[in-house]
């Protein structure tokens, strides 16, 4: 839990320091990135905030995914994770947007497999794409939880480059 309080922290203040914002738009988290973010210390001042689409009807509407592509891969593709990214822009202006769509359990639309895809977007731009892959045997709050933990943790990287090259 320490650990986590540091991420949390670093995050937090990096945010602040640098003047940024961020917003989240996540699915198979079901708001874990959402809770994490308002747990920062001032909060207020850089967390946007977030929307949790869990059907493909609620990401249709609400984050502008192309319905054909998102039927054809039931909403979980690294190209979904980017458009949701892309789109949680026009629910929130945010500097920063993450996203998350995928699988906590295994069913047969996943394959049996138990995965998701994460996406950053930076100012309109993809900066961060990545595919996340769990053993089978994971139970769902476990896998959900891990996938907060470690797009925080990339997160903390993307700041930390972004403060590099200022």
């Amino acid at each position: 839990m320490e650990f986590m309080q540091s991420l949390l922290d670093y995050i937090g203040e990096a945010l602040r320091d640098a003047d940024e914002s961020v917003s989240v738009a996540e699915s198979v988290t079901s708001g874990c990135l959402q809770f994490s973010f308002s747990q920062m210390k001032e909060a207020s001042e850089f967390f946007k905030g977030g929307i949790t689409a869990y059907t493909l009807e609620e990401k249709l509407k609400l984050l502008n995914i192309d319905e054909e592509k998102a039927r054809k891969c039931n909403c979980v593709s690294k190209e979904m994770a980017e458009a949701m990214s892309l789109n949680v822009a026009k629910l929130f202006n945010a500097d920063w947007r993450i996203s998350i769509t995928g699988y906590a359990t295994p069913v047969k639309e996943s394959d049996e497999k138990i995965f998701a895809h994460f996406s950053f977007a930076y100012k309109n731009e993809i900066v961060l794409s990545k595919k996340l892959e769990l053993h089978y045997k994971t139970e769902a709050s476990t896998a959900q939880l891990y996938y907060a933990e470690f797009i925080l943790g990339c997160f903390k990287c993307q700041l930390n480059q972004m403060i590099i090259l200022k």
